[in-house]
């Protein structure tokens, strides 16, 4: 390891859940579980949406872009965290932290931003459903979709550089299960007084504002489907937000718990869990979410199988 005087290293080590020592079977054999079950999930949901015409709509546009969101998001923590689990060997070189790092933070913000895009298409369908073809057009889509691919890959690339540059001389040691922006921030040994507040900033604008804009979707979405004077037209109406509004509680849900829980030495164990739900679970279960929870789905994807059937 170089010295610290260069402010240059050679390995982090990732500590997270060194303390479950017998345990490690267990958790190698669950992570390798969801982190296929999520890849699995996500490609065929992807491959189904593409070849069955039927789901050509927005939602399952929107939807595909979050399949493959999560595929990244998964891939850039989950293999290096088995590999930790099997091989006891928790280190991670500076370049393969940085790459974890950007990677992760590129899928979280796709996350969120293809989620409010998905709550915005959901807005149109209840509250201005005679406008819903012109507003939620293919290059409308398009646009919007290219915007959360492009905005966050230049953000992130930002992020990242901001964090190589800075210096890592009192610890090496990273007492979370992959390299976090917020976590290699507080480690440094550098004055990160500036990146704190652009972080900070960062936040209100990628996240709160994200956030916010689903929420008042939501109010909208419950408020018209509350005036509707038909149950089954209610009913109707709401079952076809069930899926996105399950997938962004999941989604929220353990973040707003760990920003919200006060910090403490004693709950890091806890704050590594419940990381461990958002980043693993909830890509999890989105195809679930979708393929389970949404009747069309499982009808279209059965008539494209019976189509099939019938012409070999």
């Amino acid at each position: 390891m170089n010295s610290c005087e260069n402010g240059t290293i050679t390995d982090f080590y990732i500590l997270g859940f060194s303390h479950f020592k017998t345990e490690q079977i267990l958790l190698s054999v669950g992570i390798m579980i969801m982190y296929l079950m999520t890849i699995v999930g996500n490609l065929v949901i992807t491959m189904v949406i593409g070849l069955v015409s039927n789901l050509h709509t927005p939602m399952y546009f929107f939807l595909c872009n979050l399949a493959i969101s999560d595929v990244i998001y998964v891939s850039s923590t989950l293999p290096k965290l088995l590999s930790i689990t099997i091989a006891e060997d928790n280190r991670i070189s500076f370049a393969g932290c940085i790459s974890q790092l950007y990677f992760f933070t590129f899928s979280g913000i796709c996350d969120v931003f293809v989620l409010t895009s998905m709550a915005g298409d959901r807005y149109v369908a209840i509250c201005r459903p005679l406008q819903y073809i012109l507003i939620m057009n293919r290059r409308v889509c398009g646009t919007m979709s290219a915007l959360c691919w492009i905005v966050t890959a230049v953000n992130s690339l930002l992020l990242t550089l901001l964090t190589s540059a800075l210096d890592f001389c009192n610890s090496h040691e990273i007492k979370y299960f992959f390299c976090d922006l917020k976590i290699m921030t507080a480690l440094s040994s550098s004055d990160t007084t500036s990146r704190e507040i652009f972080i900070r900033i960062e936040d209100i604008i990628f996240a709160f504002v994200p956030f916010s804009l689903t929420v008042v979707s939501y109010v909208q979405i419950i408020s018209t489907i509350l005036k509707i004077r038909s149950s089954e037209t209610r009913v109707k109406a709401f079952s076809s937000c069930t899926s996105h509004l399950t997938i962004v509680i999941l989604f929220y849900g353990p973040v707003l718990i760990l920003y919200m829980k006060p910090d403490s030495e004693y709950s890091k164990e806890l704050d590594n869990l419940i990381s461990l739900l958002y980043v693993a679970v909830v890509p999890m279960l989105n195809p679930f979410a979708y393929s389970l929870r949404n009747k069309d789905v499982l009808d279209d994807v059965r008539k494209f199988n019976a189509r099939n059937i019938f012409r070999t």
